[in-house]
């Protein structure tokens, strides 16, 4: 398996397959993602628990809800708001390379919180020149 080089500081944005990978615990990316969770200073956006919770409702999976729940309630990750700038800059990620609205909500989250890297498994985050962005598939050869 391939290795996650951190940066020394600044925040590491997660995108939400990243959170399912980690609770879920799906290898092999749940132990890529497990140096993320020793080193901290995790950001994502609110649009995350949306996302997450999505499965867990409709299998009626309470306790997987509820996980999800206490993990992006902790102190370990900071949620970002949907505010105004947030989604002004989405919309001109979303003109400019033609990304999916929650994608581009995730990009411009993690560019106006100045995260130090973005992680996720979509290959469409690379459209995004200003993003300093990890393709989680890469990372495994």
């Amino acid at each position: 398996m391939g290795r996650l080089i951190l940066p020394d500081e600044g925040a590491i944005y997660l995108d939400a397959n990243c959170f399912i990978y980690s609770v879920e615990h799906i290898e092999p990316y749940c132990t890529l993602l497990q140096p993320i969770w020793q080193r901290g200073g995790i950001v994502t956006s609110e649009l995350t628990l949306l996302e997450v919770l999505v499965k867990p409702f409709q299998a009626g999976d309470e306790s997987l809800q509820a996980t999800y729940r206490e993990l992006l309630d902790t102190a370990e990750v900071e949620r970002l708001p949907l505010t105004a700038a947030v989604l002004e800059q989405a919309a001109r990620l979303r003109a400019t390379t033609g990304i999916k609205t929650p994608d581009a909500i995730h990009a411009a989250s993690s560019l106006i919180r100045n995260a130090a890297l973005f992680l996720s498994n979509d290959k469409g985050f690379q459209k995004i020149p200003t993003l300093s962005f990890a393709y989680l598939q890469d990372l495994l050869s």
